[in-house]
């Protein structure tokens, strides 16, 4: 059920007027699973714990307008990117390379990530990485942040709006380096100082970006890679660092493909000609500035509906929050509208022997033996209009080889007071754009997968 591939490639550099960046698919294990099944296990419980912990940071910043106290923080022209499949490095979130201080580092592409940062050497406890860490003695353009820069001052600022909570940035035993500490409720976590150095991306240089040089870093969710790009909506994420070159606009195309020589790509800048997009970009805004979500790194838009198959999926769960987010994998609703999802999914494919659950999917199938399924439809309807239809590929989750498990690709949430997410399961072969200065999400149908 994947998408057919084009012989064309992106590859780094510029098209038009836009700067892109390869995207693969991340996976990477230093003791890998004994089977496929405990493989998707393992990365699916890694994905619930990240919707979990992006549920804490919602709460905190739905509660917090103006003060202090924190769960997860940071204490702390035109560009098209490869993004690839990090199948390589055993996880399901997607990759880019950047260069850094005349190195290169494999970054997530992490929408819900107010800083970008990567391991550094000497590190004092950091997870396995594929490749050399970036050495800051071995770069003539990197220097620690002073504690009396407007960098740091936008760091305490995150802190005051609680992005987190963490290590001071400015204490008594660094009193010259700004420190950030950034802590999820999942256990992983990056700490180190905050620091500058030039950044490219695929030929597009910034100089004196700010990033995070951390020398404590742990955590599954981060596998083999260097770090993560951070392109949330905050005053040091890659978007709002770039906003003179790039217009706060960015979008990506996520390969539909696992292997991890299939690629899609990471657009920096608002040029359409960098797009492959195979229907006309279709637009819903982003919520209002009203929302102390906001304040935090979240996109944030209206889901307004849902169809399985054409038919239209009644709940009083409509009109709700819900984040658009690259890092979460599987799409998760609050009950009420994954429980109409789920009723109809099970009415239109009832031909199909039921199978047992599977880690955070609990609508599952056998299929043993069937050579082809027709697989219903699943469209999310956007305020505004905006219908965009997940890719077949992104509809149903083949837990075993022999399909004795197929489960459909979205979860529940624990109760009605979260807030949905959509996952980069269900955003495969889409072009995806945000434009922070419009305040709106754009989708168009496009094929993502450049082998």
């Amino acid at each position: 059920m994947e998408s057919n591939t084009r012989s064309s490639c992106h590859g780094n550099g510029a098209v038009g007027g836009a700067t892109v960046l390869e995207l693969r698919h991340h996976s990477f294990s230093p003791a890998p699973a004994n089977s496929r099944e405990e493989e998707a296990d393992a990365l699916l419980s890694t994905d619930a714990a990240r919707v979990s912990s992006l549920q804490g940071r919602i709460e905190h910043y739905r509660l917090t307008t103006t003060s202090s106290s924190a769960e997860v923080a940071v204490t702390a022209s035109k560009a098209q990117v490869p993004v690839s499949s990090g199948a390589r490095l055993r996880t399901l979130n997607y990759v880019a390379t950047v260069g850094l201080g005349g190195g290169e580092a494999t970054v997530i592409v992490d929408t819900a990530s107010e800083l970008t940062w990567v391991q550094c050497a000497p590190c004092e406890s950091c997870h396995d990485q594929q490749g050399p860490l970036f050495d800051p003695s071995s770069s003539p353009s990197y220097a620690a942040v002073p504690c009396d820069s407007p960098s740091c001052d936008a760091l305490q600022q995150q802190l005051a709006t609680g992005a987190g909570a963490g290590a001071p940035p400015c204490d008594a035993g660094r009193p010259a380096a700004c420190s950030y500490a950034l802590s999820y409720r999942d256990g992983s976590y990056s700490r180190g100082v905050l620091a500058h150095d030039r950044l490219s991306l695929a030929g597009e240089v910034i100089d004196g970006f700010v990033f995070g040089c951390g020398t404590s870093n742990q955590g599954p969710p981060f596998g083999g890679t260097s770090g993560l790009m951070g392109l949330g909506r905050s005053q040091l994420s890659l978007v709002s660092q770039t906003v003179d070159q790039f217009g706060g606009v960015f979008s990506y195309c996520l390969p539909l493909s696992r292997e991890s020589d299939a690629s899609g790509s990471l657009v920096l800048g608002d040029d359409p000609s960098a797009y492959r997009n195979s229907t006309p970009v279709v637009y819903t805004s982003m919520v209002s500035n009203s929302d102390p979500l906001l304040q935090g790194p979240f996109y944030l838009v209206n889901l307004t509906g849902i169809t399985v198959g054409g038919q239209e999926v009644e709940s009083t769960g409509f009109s709700a929050r819900a984040i658009v987010d690259s890092g979460t994998v599987i799409t998760s609703l609050v009950p009420s509208v994954y429980n109409a999802v789920r009723a109809e999914f099970m009415s239109q494919l009832a031909e199909y022997p039921q199978a047992p659950g599977f880690s955070i999917l609990d609508t599952c199938f056998n299929m043993t033996g069937l050579k082809e399924v027709q697989v219903p439809s699943l469209t999310l309807v956007f305020d505004g209009g905006a219908e965009v239809e997940v890719d077949s590929g992104g509809v149903l989750y083949f837990v075993s080889s022999d399909s004795s498990q197929v489960c459909l690709a979205v979860a529940s949430l624990k109760s009605e007071d979260e807030t949905s997410i959509i996952g980069n399961y269900q955003q495969k072969n889409l072009r995806v754009v945000f434009d922070t200065s419009a305040s709106q999400v754009g989708f168009a149908q496009e094929t993502c997968g450049y082998i």
